[in-house]
C-alpha cells in the first residue's frame, strides 16, 4: 500500500471517529437539556399545586383587605367588641364564630350596609359576641379578637380575620396567623395582646357568650339579637338573611 493511500485511509477513519464523537456529545447534550426541561416542568406544577392549596385553604393575611377594612370602619368609635357610638340607644348583637364561612359572607356582603346606614349614623351600635361552634380552634381565635378589642381594634381584628379566613377546622388558626391579623388590625402592644388573649378572664368571656347563645334559642352562626327602648331585654332575631331585615329590627327596637 502506498503512503498516500494509507494517509487517506487514516484521515477517513479520523473523520468517522470525530463524527461519532460529535454525535454522542450532541445526544448527551440533548439528554441534559431534556432533563432540565422536565425538572422545570415538575417544579412549575409543584408551585401551582402549592398556590392552589393556599388559595383554597386560605389563612393568609392580605394587606389589600387591610385597606378595605380601614375604609369601612374609618371614623366609627370602637370600645372592646362594640362598634359605634356608645350612646346609641339600640344595640345589634352578632353571635359569630370567626371560622364560620357564613359569618364571613355576612361580614363582606350584609353588615357593611348596616354599618353604613345605622352604625355610622349613631342610630345603633354593633357588638360582636363569640359563639364558638366550629371546633377548638375557634376559642383562641375569639380570645384574640377580645384581646384586640382591649386596644380599640376589636372590629378591625374580626373583619380582617373573616377576610383572610381559611378552611374551617383545617389547623390554620396558629399563633403566627393570629399575630399577623393583630398587627394588620393595628394592635399596637402585641406583648399585651398576647398576654390578654391567653388570660383566664378573656377565655371565660368566650365561654360565657358561647353558653349565652343557645339560651337565646340560637343553634347556628351568625345569629343576631337586638336591644333598645322598643323591645324588652335582648330580643333574638335568629339568622337574619339580609341587611334590610336587620335595619328594620333596629328601627323597631328604637
Amino acid at each position: 500500500m502506498s503512503g498516500k493511500k494509507a494517509r487517506e485511509e487514516r484521515r477517513e477513519q479520523r473523520l468517522q471517529n470525530e463524527t461519532q464523537a460529535d454525535s454522542q456529545e450532541r445526544r448527551q447534550r440533548l439528554i441534559r437539556v431534556g432533563s432540565a426541561v422536565a425538572f422545570l416542568a415538575i417544579a412549575a406544577v409543584a408551585v401551582l399545586i402549592v398556590v392552589s392549596q393556599n388559595q383554597s385553604g386560605g389563612g393568609d393575611t392580605n394587606l389589600e383587605d387591610t385597606s378595605a377594612v380601614n375604609r369601612e370602619l374609618a371614623g366609627i368609635p370602637q370600645s372592646e367588641m362594640t362598634l359605634g357610638d356608645p350612646k346609641a340607644k339600640v344595640t345589634l348583637f352578632e353571635y359569630g364564630d370567626l371560622q364560620c364561612p357564613v359569618c364571613k359572607t355576612f361580614a363582606e356582603e350584609v353588615l357593611p350596609d348596616v354599618i353604613d346606614s345605622k352604625v355610622r349614623s349613631g342610630e345603633a351600635k354593633l357588638e360582636f359576641r363569640n359563639y364558638t361552634i366550629i371546633n377548638e380552634e375557634s376559642v383562641p381565635a375569639g380570645a384574640a379578637a377580645i384581646a384586640a378589642g382591649k386596644q380599640g381594634r376589636g372590629w378591625d381584628f374580626v373583619e380582617l380575620f373573616y377576610r383572610n379566613q381559611g378552611e374551617e377546622a383545617s389547623g390554620y388558626v396558629t399563633d403566627e396567623f393570629l399575630t399577623g391579623i393583630a398587627k394588620s388590625a393595628g394592635v399596637k402592644d402585641i406583648a399585651k395582646w398576647n398576654k390578654d388573649r391567653k388570660s383566664q378572664p378573656v377565655l371565660n368571656e368566650v365561654s360565657k357568650t358561647t353558653t349565652e347563645a343557645p339560651e337565646l334559642g340560637f343553634n347556628g352562626t351568625p345569629s343576631f339579637a337586638v336591644s333598645g327602648p322598643g323591645v324588652t331585654g335582648v330580643h333574638p332575631l335568629g339568622s337574619s338573611g339580609s341587611a334590610a331585615e336587620l335595619e328594620e329590627a333596629i328601627e323597631e327596637a328604637g
